[in-house]
Formats: C-alpha cells, structure tokens, sequence
C-alpha cells in the first residue's frame, strides 16, 4: 500500500516564515517536519510514497530528492495552482493506486503525531477510516462523532477532532471530476451513507499550524531527545 503526504498548502498562518520556507521543510526537533512523517512511515512499512506540493514545491523536491536517504521512494504530484486536499488527492490517484491496490493511506503534512500507522487495515463496508483523537484547545468542537460499532458521523454526541490521519479508498473519488476540492464535504456524503469508520488515538497529537505551536513542538522533541 502506498501512502501520501499532503504538502501543498501555503501555510499562511505560519508567515513571515513560509514566505521563504514551504511549511513542511520548517525545522523541528533539528529536522524539517515533512522528515518526521518520512521516518515514522518507512518504520510502519510505507515505502512508496507520494507528495504534492505547490508553494515553493521545488524547495521540497530538492530537500527530500527521491527517498533514498530516507529509505524510501518518492514520487511528487506537482499542483500548478493549491488543488484543496480533495483536489490534490484526485489528481495523485493515478500514482496512488492500481487494478490491485485501491487503498492508499494518507497523511496531512501539517501534523505531529505518535500514531502507528501499522495499526491501520482496510475496514469492511467502508470507503474510508480516520483515525480520530481528542479535542484541542484550538478546535474544542471536535470535527466528527465515533459511533458504537466503529461509524463515523458528521454530528452527534462526544465529538472528536480528526487526527489528519486516514485511509481512503478510490471509490470515494468516484465521479468527481479534477480541480479544487475539499475533503471534509466528501467525508459527510459518505458518512450519511455509513461508509466511513473511526479509530480513536489517545495518544500525542498536534496540529502545528501556527509559529507558537511549531516552537512547542521543536521543544518538546528536544526535551526528549535530551532525556535519552
């Protein structure tokens, strides 16, 4: 199965210091945040991947080059315009899959988080399974509902924040045609059909969408470091 960084976006809320930087390349615990996910994936035994990218994209491909030093293989999904997350995955399906493979795990870029992907199997009567955690201070709404039995839902009781973290199908791009799309639209439709399942992490998690968060991070990775 192969799997997909998500790394396109212009992290806006992270200026001045994606002006010159694209976001997943900023530098944490002494290594840019996109090398996290590479070393987390080749460990769980992702070692195909695919990364799109828009802003400053060229920054990423010369950073990362093809996996080698990483223990991977790489593939780029160019996006001459930022396609939203729907939109960027539509236009990399055709490296994510094939007649025999039409799952593929994705990975927002904007993340941190000491989830295994190894844990994650292509569920039953599914078109997708997020994995879901707890509610941070910056989204306290949560974003979906994990049911008894394992069903996602757009609303309901003791909502949950989701990771960013997931497994998709093809068949849920069925029928949309390329260009700018979000995700979460997509999510609901097939949720209101009880086609997506959840999984609960309570373990670490964050978003590093703005430079105090980032810093946060860069810090407790540091601490830990230093305490081995």
């Amino acid at each position: 199965m192969k799997a997909m960084i998500l790394a396109a976006g212009k992290g806006e809320r992270m200026r001045p210091l994606t002006l010159t930087t694209p976001k997943p390349l900023l530098p944490v615990g002494d290594k840019p945040l996109i090398v996290h996910h590479l070393e987390r994936l080749r460990v769980a035994g992702f070692h195909e991947l695919v990364i799109n990218h828009a802003w400053l994209g060229r920054q990423i491909e010369e950073e990362l080059g093809n996996g080698d030093d990483f223990g991977v293989s790489i593939e780029y999904s160019r996006e001459s315009k930022p396609l939203e997350t729907a939109g960027g995955i539509i236009q990399a399906l055709p490296l994510l899959t094939s007649a025999g493979e039409e799952w593929f795990l994705v990975v927002n870029g904007d993340i941190w988080c000491d989830f295994d992907p190894a844990q994650l199997t292509p569920p039953e009567n599914a078109d997708a399974l997020l994995v879901m955690t707890g509610n941070p201070d910056h989204n306290p709404a949560g974003d979906f509902c994990l049911n008894q039995g394992g069903t996602l839902s757009a609303e309901g009781p003791g909502m949950l924040t989701f990771s960013g973290i997931s497994l998709l199908n093809r068949r849920l791009f069925d029928g949309l045609a390329p260009g700018p799309r979000k995700l979460a639209p997509i999510l609901r439709e097939a949720m209101a059909r009880k086609r997506v399942k959840g999984l609960y992490h309570g373990g670490q998690w964050m978003d590093i969408g703005t430079p105090d968060r980032l810093r946060e991070l860069d810090s407790k990775l540091k601490g830990e470091r230093a305490e081995t």
